[in-house]
């Protein structure tokens, strides 16, 4: 005759094994890939700011027979705030990034067809541009330009800090 399990536990022990307490949960995705398309930047009524665009995540492998296969997993991502401001300035299709944030579900009823709808995108809580900049393209800063030397030989002079007063 089988023992049943938790049968030679303590009363408190198998009361712990039938209510167990919930798992703890975990929602983070790490992604680097290519927009799919330019960054869509509006606004809310009370001026937040709002950022969408696609991202692509590219995989390749090779079979075991030696074949190079690809794949493609298309993502909707979403920011907000000044992070959506960034993104929308500084983004455009194509444009390499690493997003880090949380995947979220969206419902919405659809004005046209009556149905529920739902969606499933990362919300972005961090990002960092991958790759350079397009050519001729500079980076924007809010300070003044740094003047240029005219008279490249007044440059290497101060350069080598002979025009230094102390």
């Amino acid at each position: 005759m089988g023992r049943r399990p938790g049968s030679g536990l303590s009363p408190h022990r198998r009361e712990k094994l039938s209510n167990p307490t919930p798992m703890p949960s975990f929602n983070k995705a790490i992604l680097a890939g290519n927009l799919t398309r330019d960054p869509e930047l509006k606004y809310t009524p009370k001026g937040t700011a709002v950022c969408q665009f696609g991202l692509a995540i590219n995989r390749h492998w090779t079979t075991e027979s030696g074949e190079r296969r690809e794949e493609a997993t298309f993502l909707d991502c979403k920011a907000f705030g000044r992070q959506a401001e960034v993104l929308g300035q500084h983004l455009r299709k194509g444009a390499a990034v690493l997003v880090e944030g949380r995947i979220a579900q969206e419902e919405w009823d659809d004005k046209a067809t009556g149905q529920k709808r739902r969606a499933t995108r990362i919300v972005v809580e961090a990002f960092q541009f991958l790759g350079s900049r397009p050519a001729g393209e500079r980076p924007v800063t809010d300070a003044a330009p740094t003047p240029t030397h005219e008279n490249p030989a007044s440059a290497s002079a101060s350069a080598s800090g002979d025009d230094v007063p102390f």
